[in-house]
Parts: C-alpha cells; sequence; structure tokens
C-alpha cells in the first residue's frame, strides 16, 4: 500500500487548503493508497505556533508594510548568513517531535504545501535520516528563498514563469514541474448557476459581486461592501466573513440596510458553488483564492494586496489580464462601476481567467510526484 504524508503550516489558510485537495486527489485517484494530511504546527510547543502561526496573521493585517519588509528581507538573506542560521537553530528546537511524527506514519512519498517542513526534511535528508522522495508544492505564483532548499526530489510551480525563476535560484538540479497550484477537484465541474443561486437564497438573474475576505475573515468589507451599495444598479452581494463571527455581524448588519442586495455568509466549505453565482470577485489575492477563482472562469478585482507574496500574486493575474487592482475603497469603487457598465470588459477577463486557469493542479502534482 502505498503511503503518502502531505505536511503544511496553519499560518494562513492557503497552506491547509492545498494539502487537504492533494489528499482529497490522492483518494479520489489511488484507492489503494492511503494520504495523511499533518500540520506541522500540531508537533511544535503552544509558544513557538503562537508566534510562528498567529502572529503572522496579525502582522499581514495589521502592519501590512512590515510583513513585505519582512518577506524580501528574508527573501535577500544569505544562506549561511548570522539571521538565517539564528531562525533555522529556533526552528529546529522547536519541532523535534516532527521526525518522530513523520517516523511512524513511515511515508513512501512526502509532499510539503508550506516551506517550514521543506526545509526540515532538506535538513533530514541531507543527515541522511530520511530517504524518500519529498516534493514541494508552492502555494504563490511566486518563489521566495524560504522555498529553496537542497536535497529535495522535485517542485511543482504555479506557472511557466515561477518554473523558470526557480532555475534561476539554484534548482536546476531538481526537477520542476509546472502544475498549478492544487486545488479541490469540485472546482473542475461546472454547476448550475441557478440551483447554487437557490442554495444561497440569491437571485440568479442579478449580476452578483461575490466578497471575499479569506478563510480567516482578514479584511474590512463590511465597509467596502456599504460603499459598493452605493453604486446605481441592479446588483447583490455575497460576502463571506470566514470564520470571522464579529465581521459577520458587521455584514448583516450592513445587509439589514440593504434588504434583499447583500448576502452574508461565514465560512463555507462549498465555495465553488458559490463561486458559480458570481460574476466578480472582489479579494485579496492569495495563491489558493486565486487559483480557485481562475479554475471557474471567474474575474477578480484584487484589493490592497500585501508587500510580498499577495503583491506577486496581483502582478500574474493583472498581466494575464484576468484581474484589476484596488488600492483603496475609492479605487475599487471607480473598477467596479467601470466593470459594471462594461459587460464585453468583464467577459474578456472571464476568458482570460479560464486561460490561466488549473482545475486539475492536484492531480497534475501527484503525476509528477508518482512518476518521479
Amino acid at each position: 500500500m502505498t503511503k503518502i504524508a502531505i505536511l503544511s503550516v496553519s499560518a494562513g489558510a492557503g497552506h491547509l487548503r492545498a494539502a487537504e485537495a492533494l489528499k482529497t486527489a490522492v483518494e479520489a485517484r489511488l484507492p489503494g493508497a492511503t494520504a495523511t494530511h499533518l500540520d506541522v504546527m500540531e508537533l511544535v510547543p503552544k509558544l513557538f505556533r503562537k508566534i510562528y502561526a498567529d502572529s503572522y496573521l496579525k502582522v499581514v493585517d495589521r502592519h501590512p508594510a512590515l510583513w513585505g519588509y519582512l518577506y524580501h528581507t528574508a527573501d535577500r538573506a544569505k544562506p549561511d548568513g548570522t539571521l538565517t542560521r539564528l531562525r533555522q537553530a529556533v526552528e529546529r528546537l522547536n519541532t523535534r517531535a516532527f521526525a518522530s511524527r513523520l517516523a511512524e506514519l513511515a511515508p513512501d512519498y512526502v509532499i510539503c504545501t508550506h516551506f517550514l517542513p521543506a526545509q526540515l526534511l532538506s535538513r533530514m535528508i541531507g543527515k541522511g535520516t530520511f530517504t524518500k522522495p519529498v516534493w514541494v508544492v508552492v502555494t504563490d505564483f511566486d518563489i521566495h528563498a524560504l522555498w529553496v532548499h537542497p536535497h529535495l526530489t522535485g517542485y511543482c510551480a504555479a506557472a511557466e514563469e515561477i518554473s523558470w525563476r526557480m532555475r534561476d535560484r539554484g534548482l536546476r538540479d531538481s526537477r520542476i514541474a509546472v502544475t498549478g497550484i492544487p486545488i479541490m477537484p469540485a472546482f473542475s465541474t461546472s454547476p448550475d448557476r441557478a440551483t447554487c443561486a437557490a442554495e444561497l437564497g440569491i437571485d440568479p438573474r442579478r449580476t452578483t459581486l461575490l466578497m471575499m475576505s479569506g478563510g480567516f475573515g482578514v479584511g474590512a468589507i463590511d465597509q467596502l461592501a456599504e460603499r459598493l451599495l452605493g453604486i446605481p444598479g441592479d446588483f447583490q452581494i455575497v460576502a463571506l466573513a470566514g470564520r470571522n463571527a464579529e465581521l459577520l455581524e458587521k455584514l448583516r448588519a450592513v445587509g439589514a440596510r440593504f434588504p434583499g442586495r447583500l448576502h452574508a455568509q461565514g465560512f463555507t466549505r462549498t465555495i465553488e458553488r458559490v463561486m458559480a453565482c458570481a460574476d466578480l470577485a472582489i479579494t485579496k489575492p492569495g495563491g489558493l483564492t486565486s487559483s480557485e477563482c481562475l479554475a471557474v472562469g471567474l474575474p477578480m478585482v484584487v484589493v490592497s494586496p500585501i508587500p510580498g507574496q499577495e503583491e506577486r500574486n496581483s502582478d500574474y493575474l493583472l498581466e494575464n489580464g484576468a484581474a484589476l487592482k484596488a488600492h483603496d475603497a475609492a479605487g475599487l469603487e471607480y473598477r467596479v462601476r467601470a466593470l459594471l457598465a462594461d459587460p464585453k470588459r468583464l467577459a474578456a477577463m472571464r476568458a482570460n481567467a479560464k486561460r490561466i486557469g488549473t482545475p486539475q493542479a492536484a492531480s497534475s502534482v501527484l503525476d509528477a510526484v508518482l512518476g518521479a
């Protein structure tokens, strides 16, 4: 029986969603195989988890400029520099249980959707304490120095340019497959708009804007939604608050002032059915969210991408004509007004999104890993 360990880190929802997509793909394609998704943060001390995962969310939400500085500084850091060695030492001391858990799993293959387990496994392989194939799936339209490590079997890139840049960063001896970013198989289907709209309680005939704040509900989309509802026209908004209960209540309060036009919802496990009702998504450009929108041909207006990986994701979407970017509320209103008044432009963006979408990315990753 083939055993596959899929390793992620709960610093943001994207890494976990990519891992779950791969686990689902293994179960669908390889009935005799077992796939175990392991969040490395479950194996570390609480203090380290709070600093590593929880602090990440606070920094990107409250201090995006600081996160951008840290992102670019880490990308330029020397592999043997003092700060790099200090960071690696702290990570090793707080992830000792990782090697024991991996030994219990005894996988035939390992797939990492976050750079931390990739880094730990690189060190283990270098010491000869782990010998199985290890693949790394980069979950943004970018490649950062933290993802680049020796000894690993291969890398999965989101797009051709990322593959090119991986080789430029010294991964010439590794196998590199252009797979896209893994998303759930459900994004490969085209559910009926009217059926999905009925499930949400909205009118399928009206133009629908989908506002998303990510799985952790980061962003003041209640204020943005209220501003957009002042735009003339017969359209409705579906706003997702993720797991942020406070944000959901704020959205519902706005919805009460605009009956039948703002539909607020919390976390959903069927986002693909919500997207099937939408004509335009207003969202942060996370790697997973962007990939999901592209897979179903949903054009985007990306809002205030944080410096770093979201900025790079945004660049990719804009260059391919699948999105527009708004730096602030005024810019968002301007772009939404323009798109609502120009259905041909919106249709062209939809076609561009569909063109670069990779709904089969999870299967493509498995092809690369198992064919190695």
